[in-house]
């Protein structure tokens, strides 16, 4: 696939379907939002950061869970069960890896109260004409990573995230129309092969 023509019909449909202008958002109105479901799903795209495309579906429980699906070729699931983030790689012969959850910047939207309000959390809050972006970070844990979340308004809508992680790899994730308010059991978070005494690595 030519994901330099992929990237950019990809911002060309993003574009059509934005309104011609728009105001920034306030944090309190993003941070509303936000809280304002606690489950969502749908499909997403992700550009990776060797310039790699994978696509899936998302689901979405707050507090501190999240599954990613990922669509063949990738045999691939990432979950985050509330307290740690797994990787499924079928691939791999080495069985799941995991790592904390609060080591990530994800955990910032995925949190019971989100306060984008919160002294040093947002490191930049900017509107490109149509659409508002947030850059956040953990404030007591900067060396983390970071977020940054691309919204619409009218009404308010999360339409993708980019991380920065602590490695210094950039991923992104654009959104198709997230479906709020669906039924997800807490099964679905469930991290195969990971037993509960998994160690905070």
């Amino acid at each position: 696939m030519d994901f330099k023509r992929f990237a950019a019909a990809v911002a060309l449909t993003f574009a059509m379907a934005l309104p011609a202008a728009a105001e920034k958002l306030s944090l309190g109105e993003i941070s509303a939002y936000l809280n304002g479901f606690k489950t969502a799903a749908g499909a997403f795209t992700q550009i990776n950061d060797d310039g790699t495309i994978s696509t899936g579906q998302i689901f979405l429980k707050r507090p501190g869970r999240v599954r990613f699906e990922y669509d063949p070729p990738d045999d691939i699931l990432v979950i985050a069960d509330g307290t740690r983030v797994g990787v499924i790689d079928g691939k791999s012969n080495t069985g799941p890896e995991a790592y904390p959850l609060h080591r990530t910047p994800l955990k910032i939207i995925l949190a019971n109260d989100v306060d984008l309000t919160r002294e040093r959390m947002v490191t930049g809050h900017s509107l490109d004409g149509k659409t508002t972006i947030v850059e956040a970070q953990d404030p007591e844990n900067p060396e983390y990573g970071s977020i940054e979340l691309v919204f619409t308004g009218d009404p308010v809508e999360l339409r993708q995230w980019v991380i920065n992680d602590s490695a210094g790899a950039r991923t992104t994730v654009v959104l198709g129309d997230l479906q709020t308010g669906v039924q997800l059991e807490n099964d679905r978070f469930e991290i195969p092969g990971v037993g509960v005494d998994e160690p905070d690595r």
